[in-house]
Order: structure tokens, then sequence, then C-alpha cells
């Protein structure tokens, strides 16, 4: 678990503030199946973003399958959009991203400044994020502090990360939270990044002859068609479960947490 600074919280809303941000919430372009999960009085939210939903759009016509249905600016990492009322551009920072076929809990912020000083939370390691994810097989260890070293590779969109060969440094705490019962060979792992590598999650995971369910890069590919013959369904099962963190903002100190419920599916092959 990633250790967090003490501080005296202060949570006393500025209620002009607050109600403008309201207003906000109320009136986001959501994509499908997305939805408001937490918000403070500065302008920070969470939304839980289903499987198959992009962070951001990647090229044109990508909207309609994005967090929000409306242009995104890549540059400076927000989306944007004019109202039905016809008031001024509505602006909301991304703060974090999620592979399209990961699920769960995804940060955005209304305010600029807001958005820098969370992104500089992130980059400095002082977000607690929690993952779930089904795998094929179970862990040998009840709980492990699983060390790796990555080597990660771009090219254009598709990014391919690889575990053991690499020199950047990926750390995660794991907790076996269910095994399968009777002839299912798959367990509910909880899973907790201490450091935010791409694909980390999955790559470690596959090294540990622990492929998630449904990954179509790094899993089990036999075992994905077998699962998906007999429970309907393709997904990729890895969720962002939670993210909590203090942080300060204008001369204050607050705590902001969110959680995304565990989708169904992920508890009917147990």
């Amino acid at each position: 678990m990633v250790s967090l600074p003490r501080f005296p919280l202060t949570r006393e809303p500025d209620m002009a503030t607050s109600a403008q941000f309201d207003a906000l919430w109320a009136a986001l372009p959501l994509g499908r199946g997305v939805s408001l999960v937490s918000h403070d009085s500065n302008g920070l939210a969470a939304l839980n973003k289903p499987a198959g939903v992009l962070s951001h759009p990647n090229a044109g016509g990508d909207e309609p399958r994005s967090l929000l249905t409306v242009r995104y600016h890549l540059d400076g990492e927000y989306y944007e959009w004019t109202p039905a009322s016809g008031a001024a551009p509505q602006r909301l920072w991304l703060l974090n991203r999620l592979d399209s076929a990961t699920s769960g809990v995804i940060l955005v912020a209304a305010d600029e400044e807001l958005a820098r000083e969370i992104r500089a939370h992130f980059k400095r390691r002082q977000v607690n994020k929690t993952y779930h994810a089904l795998v094929f097989g179970s862990p040998h260890q009840r709980s492990e502090l699983w060390k790796d070293m990555i080597a990660t590779t771009r090219q254009g969109a598709q990014v391919r990360s690889v575990a053991g060969v690499g020199r950047v440094p990926a750390e995660c705490r794991m907790t076996l939270v269910r095994r399968g019962a009777g002839d299912a060979r798959v367990s509910l792992l909880r899973l907790e990044p201490q450091t935010g590598r791409s694909h980390q999650l999955r790559v470690q995971c596959a090294k540990r002859q622990l492929p998630i369910v449904g990954d179509q890069t790094y899993g089990d590919f036999p075992a994905n068609r077998a699962f998906a013959k007999l429970h309907r369904n393709k997904r990729l099962f890895l969720h962002s479960l939670s993210t909590r963190f203090e942080y300060e903002f204008r001369g204050r100190t607050f705590s902001f947490s969110a959680e995304a419920p565990l989708p169904e599916e992920f508890l009917a092959p147990l």
C-alpha cells in the first residue's frame, strides 16, 4: 500500500462552486453505460467506465464509444463541449486512463488547476488504487508482493509489455479473494499496484501462470475460448475497484475516495 502524507482534513464546501459543479455533473454527455460514482466540492469526480468503452477517442469517429461522447483535445487532455442551453463551452480534464477492455473507476476534473495537482499525485505515486481480476489457476500464496522488471514497446497505438527482461521496476500487492468452487479453475484476486506501468497487472499475472480471463494479448487463448463458450462473455476480467488519496488544493487538504462495484459476471464463475 502506498504511504500517504497525513494532514488535518478540511471538507467545508464553497456552496456556490459546489452548486455549479452539481449542475455540470447532472448534464455530463456520458458514454454508453458510464456513470458518476463520486465527486467533491472542488470539481474532482470519479466515473465508472464499462468494459469496451474508451477512456478518450483515439481517432475521428471514436466519440460514440468513449467516456464522454464529445470532442477530446489530446494536447490538453480534456473533453470539451457546448451545453444544449447554449452556455459557455464546458471542459472536463481526464486524470488517468484505463485500457478500453478494463472497467471501473476513472478520474476527471472540472478545474484545470485541480487537474494538474491530481496528475502530480499520480506521478508521485500518492494514489491508492485497487483492482479485482478473475484469473485462470490459483496462486500458491494467499498474499504476496510481486516485483518485476518490465520492458514496454510502442508501435503507434499498440502497447506491448514483457516482464523479466526490462529495466523498469513494477510492483503489485496480490491477495487471494476467492477460489473457484468444484471444477471451476479460476480465482478472484485483489491487486494493489505500487507502480503504474503499461499493462503491468496483465503482464505480472501472466508471468505467474495466472493469466487474466479474457486477456487477448497476454492470456491463455484456448482457456479464453472455452470460458467464453461456457459463460458467453469475452470481456477482459480486470476491474478498477477503488481509488483513494488525500490532496492539497488552494491551501486546504481534502480526502477523496471512489468505488465502482464489482460487475456480477466476475462472481458467476466462482
